[in-house]
């Protein structure tokens, strides 16, 4: 198995970022703004990725498997991508002095693949994104999010 991971420190309370990953209006404002579903234990989350111009790019269902609050969150994939199928993404915190730190992954992939090179990038303009959100009150999502190939 392979896992996409990523660690980021996050100026903001715990609780903040615990309610951007935790919650479907929290995804929206990092992720994509076509987020959707329950933000409760068992619940799903649907998310929608769209051209500028409104055209359905790519779409996956997570199952909201873990929901611990101020600390963790853990997303199984239902539906989307074949090669996200089956695998999980999770969101740890911690806090470090006026930090919180985030650790990301995305866990599970059955192999490494350039699919998994394309992702691993975008989990981190996102990570990026979410920190701005945050920090700032505005983050990137889709559609507009950096763009780094001709995949996206």
């Amino acid at each position: 198995m392979v896992d996409i991971i990523h660690r980021v420190g996050i100026k903001a309370p715990i609780e903040k970022v615990y309610a951007a990953v935790a919650t479907a209006d929290g995804v929206a404002g990092w992720w994509t703004r076509e987020t959707t579903g329950d933000s409760t234990r068992g619940g799903t989350m649907d998310v929608r990725f769209l051209t500028p111009a409104g055209d359905e790019i790519g779409a996956m269902t997570m199952k909201l498997v873990a929901l611990e609050p101020d600390r963790r969150v853990q997303w199984r994939v239902l539906a989307g991508p074949a090669e996200w199928i089956g695998t999980d993404v999770t969101f740890d915190l911690t806090e470090d002095g006026d930090y919180t730190i985030l650790l990301f992954g995305h866990r599970n992939w059955r192999e490494a693949v350039e699919f998994t090179a394309h992702c691993s990038m975008k989990w981190a303009t996102f990570m990026l994104s979410l920190r701005e959100l945050v920090e700032t009150g505005t983050g990137k999502p889709s559609p507009h999010d950096l763009k780094i190939d001709n995949w996206n």
